[in-house]
């Protein structure tokens, strides 16, 4: 496990994460770890209904961005530790997409950093999401532009 990364369906644990933030070194200093899971919906932002998406990403490209954003908010006062994990391929409703913990002195620190974290990865990493609709059209749409 690692701070960062690009997993296929079904290779992620959440476990795995929270064992990865709490072996660090300094979580005596942690107060509390704030988490964001992204999950396939069944709908999109105009409500038409989602059957599946399909993700992909420039994996290097994105691990380098997931990387840059750990390291940049791993800089502020009262964090200890940011990850930030992606899933790609074939998702069906509900599956697990996207996983960013921080882990901090306080919910004060930890907070504000968490929604940091998730709007840059969102906005910044090479990654490309299909959704395929009830009515059989399926499209590429702008990743966290949605």
């Amino acid at each position: 496990m690692s701070r960062v990364g690009i997993h296929g369906k079904g290779e992620l644990s959440i476990t795995d994460l929270l064992d990865f933030i709490r072996a660090n070194q300094r979580f005596n200093e942690v107060g509390g770890v704030a988490c964001f899971f992204g999950f396939v919906k069944g709908f999109t932002s105009d409500d038409k209904k989602v059957t599946s998406l399909e993700l992909e990403a420039y994996k290097e490209r994105a691990e380098e961005t997931f990387s840059k954003i750990s390291e940049d908010i791993r800089k502020r006062p009262g964090i200890v530790d940011c990850l930030v994990h992606h899933i790609t391929g074939k998702l069906d409703l509900g599956d697990l997409i996207f996983v960013v913990m921080v882990a901090g002195r306080s919910r004060k620190d930890v907070f504000p950093a968490l929604v940091e974290a998730v709007e840059r990865a969102k906005c910044e990493a090479a990654i490309w999401k299909k959704e395929s609709l009830e009515t059989g059209e399926s499209y590429w749409v702008e990743y966290g532009k949605e």
